[in-house]
């Protein structure tokens, strides 16, 4: 069925072809596509898009000397599968299978890890700058998306690479952007012209001359090619000032066209910006129709797009996004921010009744929440909607804007605990033990669906900077409360408790999702189970009565051991000079890797049944 694609094992395979047939390749390549991803799921809009370009790359440079750096790395399956992964694609996100990112350690072609945005243009830089170091040849490229370019960093990378003299090339993929058939065509030839050695040439040389000439000589030329370059490249004068030579913007699904200017930069000298226009989901018709509900899929069928998955229960983003839409029915001054994830933490509904309160801000973390403060500072009321992986890249602005001046912000903080197959850079292992550490602020962790709802509630009346983390997809099933409930700050509740006269009592203390497999846990110990709730303030009234009256205290939570919520209650009992031996269980001390979200818990000893094993394995070491 693949005829091209199953000869391809290597960069070097691909190599070997012949040109004309490189579009034969890419229709192969995005058949494969759309065939392996509807059985695995997976990032499927974003990666059909860029195969032609990633069919090109690996063409026209040395990889893996030359160094590919994708940014985010949605969008590349192509790539791992021109590089030897495409056998694997069967357990791809499956446990000790391929991840669904680039990864150092899974394949030399990965030159550096991603899951996060807007890094590739600092880490392709430094490649330049290694190499330049040792006097190599080697070439480095930065693939960003136009989405990646609104985060901060990327301008820094471009900022500080003006400063430098090293051979980097940013390809820009634009996937938002339409140009005529006319426009295209002038650009694609303008395209192969700048890219061209005799233009570099002129240009090398016109500087040097203009060197000698006074300062007013030099601005004017140097004004009057950007006019020249701006009548015909709208947009390009502002990569150009960062001390790039801008070429583009060409059309990304023209092979042709890609290879030649491609083949033309790599010969040129020092800082190259490509600009590229592509279109997500190219050549599957639902997910040109619906790019955004193709960016990550479930299982599907491949003819139709259809979904196989179904949802018995409401996921906690759509709760979240639920209640948003009923609170903001009562409160005017309610506003909604999110750093370019709609769809994913449940706000569609609101951007839809509530265009006016709606912020997207794009990939750009650090202003979301400085901005959330400058709201707050003016008497609106801004809920943050962000997930926990991406909460850390704003820690400064989370401590620094708001928390340190006290302002009346909720965040609600999704994907917390493991995220299964998105792996560990998506993984919201660590917000529990960076948040407690920062004072004037409320953090919750509910239990279940209607208790997400009240700690929503219970946080937004709450005059304050709040917290609530919630995992990723559904809970218990629960019944939801249409009222909007509060609960008392500081204060959980005993769900189950001890009959036992004789023996060793143990109580289990439950934060958020840990509280199911505690009462499942909790008859073949006949122990005392406590819905925590709040991870700061803690319930120091309950913890007093329970160490008091048990035997052991068992602290269970998904986030990091270590600076955990278990360790939040050992500095309670140390304060309060409670000697009643206590057993911390969270995950361990390493980056857990991607897989079936239920058996990581296992494997982490924070299903049912590892909480028992682990407490009788305690339990018998007192004797």
């Amino acid at each position: 069925m693949f005829t091209l694609l199953d000869s391809i094992n290597s960069p070097e395979d691909l190599r070997k072809l012949n040109r004309d047939d490189l579009s034969i390749l890419a229709a192969e390549l995005r058949s494969f596509l759309v065939e392996s991803v509807s059985k695995t799921g997976g990032h499927l809009a974003s990666n059909l898009g860029v195969v032609e370009l990633t069919i090109a790359l690996h063409y026209v440079f040395n990889t893996p000397d030359d160094r590919l750096v994708w940014d985010v790395g949605h969008q590349t399956y192509p790539h791992k599968i021109l590089t030897g992964r495409r056998e694997a694609f069967v357990n791809l996100r499956k446990p000790n299978g391929i991840a669904g990112f680039p990864r150092r350690g899974e394949s030399p072609y990965d030159t550096f890890g991603t899951g996060h945005s807007s890094t590739s243009i600092s880490a392709a830089l430094g490649m330049a700058i290694a190499a330049k170091q040792a006097g190599l040849e080697r070439r480095s490229v930065a693939i960003i998306g136009d989405g990646a370019m609104t985060a901060g960093m990327a301008f820094e990378a471009l900022n500080n690479a003006g400063d430098m003299d090293a051979n980097l090339l940013v390809i820009l993929n634009d996937n938002d952007m339409s140009i005529s058939n006319n426009v295209g065509a002038l650009n694609n030839y303008l395209a192969r012209l700048l890219s061209g050695r005799f233009y570099d040439t002129v240009r090398r040389g016109g500087k040097k001359v203009l060197d000698v000439m006074p300062p007013p000589v030099k601005e004017f030329a140097k004004r009057a090619e950007e006019h020249a370059k701006g009548m015909v490249i709208p947009g390009g004068t502002l990569f150009e000032e960062f001390g790039f030579n801008y070429i583009g913007p060409i059309d990304g699904h023209d092979i042709h066209v890609l290879l030649d200017t491609l083949s033309n930069i790599r010969e040129l000298k020092g800082m190259q910006f490509l600009h590229i226009v592509t279109q997500k989901g190219k050549g599957f018709e639902p997910a040109e129709d619906d790019p955004n509900k193709y960016h990550g899929v479930s299982k599907f069928d491949p003819c139709n797009g259809v979904s196989h998955a179904t949802a018995a229960t409401k996921t906690y983003a759509q709760v979240f996004g639920d209640w948003l839409v009923d609170i903001a029915d009562t409160d005017n001054n309610l506003v909604a921010i999110t750093p370019a994830m709609c769809d994913g933490s449940g706000l569609n509904a609101f951007a839809e009744t509530y265009p006016n309160r709606y912020f997207d801000v794009g990939i750009a973390e650090q202003h979301a929440l400085t901005f959330a403060a400058g709201l707050a500072c003016d008497g609106l009321k801004p809920v943050v909607a962000i997930y926990s992986t991406f909460l850390q890249r704003a820690y400064d602005q989370l401590i620094h804007d708001v928390a340190l001046q006290n302002l009346d912000v909720l965040f609600a903080i999704d994907r917390a605990g493991l995220v299964g197959a998105d792996g560990p850079t998506h993984a919201g292992s660590f917000d529990l033990s960076y948040l407690r550490c920062i004072p004037n602020i409320v953090i919750m962790a509910p239990s279940d669906e209607n208790e997400c709802r009240q700690m929503l509630t219970t946080g937004y009346q709450y005059n304050g900077v709040a917290a609530v983390r919630y995992p990723r997809g559904t809970g218990t099933g629960a019944s939801i409360h249409a009222a909007l409930e509060t609960l008392p700050i500081g204060k959980g509740e005993i769900k189950r408790k001890s009959t036992l006269k004789n023996g060793k009592k143990v109580a289990i203390l439950a934060f958020g999702s840990m509280l199911a497999p505690a009462l499942q846990a909790a008859p073949v110990l006949d122990a005392t189970v406590a819905n925590m709730r709040f991870v700061k303030p803690l319930d120091i009234d309950l913890i007093k009565k329970l160490a008091s009256t048990h035997d052991l205290i068992v602290t269970v939570e998904e986030n990091a051991l270590m600076g955990g919520v278990g360790a939040a209650v050992l500095e309670v009992m140390q304060t309060l000079n409670l000697t009643t031996p206590t057993l911390c269980l969270g995950l361990p001390d390493i980056f857990i890797e991607h897989g079936v979200h239920e058996t990581m818990l296992a494997e982490c000893g924070l299903d049912s049944v590892g909480i028992a094993k682990t407490i009788r394995r305690k339990l018998k070491a007192s004797k």
